[in-house]
């Protein structure tokens, strides 16, 4: 079973990418997915989120809102810090264990999408790092559209990751999605088509 780790910044593209790899027979792990069953109410990780940050992080259903807590944290790096090192170690426990039920389930190609993937650590748990990449304004004006998040609340959760270019220096493939969709499927096939030529033969 090959393990790919595919990152990159906010509207870079990740999602969009992981799709495509799906599609092409890749099983997802979604790390942000992930993320919410770390902190979803009666577990653990709620207890502590809530216990770090107060309830008035806590939405009318009970569950943690995560605009109110991205606001909370993504203003102050040492808040940012605390929540990191509450939910990370529960997320790469929770990734664990799906890579192992893929694994007995034969799954071959399986894509961890993490937007920090190098900051929670998570890189030794993959085989190789693809990457996407594309200007900043241009993945801010994305973000901000899907997520209608002010602009100033995106720069600031832009900043508070891995510099692009670093994530890109540590990429072992980059996949470049500031051109169309149709440019971004072609390098995505090409990716696959050298991965199914690198690992045929392999056991699962």
């Amino acid at each position: 079973m090959v393990v790919i780790g595919l990152t990159g910044g906010p509207g870079t593209g990740k999602s969009t990418v992981a799709s495509m790899l799906a599609r092409r027979g890749a099983a997802v792990i979604e790390a942000d997915r992930l993320g919410h069953q770390a902190y979803a109410p009666g577990t653990g990780g709620w207890r502590a989120v809530v216990e770090a940050f107060g309830p008035e992080i806590i939405g009318p259903d009970g569950a943690i809102d995560r605009r109110r807590l991205g606001s909370v944290v993504f203003s102050d790096p040492e808040k940012l810090r605390r929540l990191n090192a509450i939910i990370h170690p529960i997320i790469r426990q929770l990734i664990i264990e799906q890579l192992e039920r893929f694994r007995q389930e034969g799954v071959r190609v399986v894509v961890i999408e993490a937007a920090l993937l190098f900051e929670a650590g998570w890189e030794d748990l993959v085989d190789e790092v693809w990457v996407t990449q594309a200007p900043t304004e241009v993945a801010i004006a994305r973000y901000v559209a899907r997520t209608g998040l002010p602009e100033a609340e995106v720069r600031r959760r832009v900043a508070a990751q891995l510099d692009a270019a670093e994530k890109v220096r540590r990429a072992d493939r980059i996949i470049d999605t500031s051109g169309s969709l149709a440019e971004v499927e072609r390098q995505v096939e090409r990716l696959w088509d050298e991965l199914t030529a690198r690992t045929a033969g392999k056991d699962p």
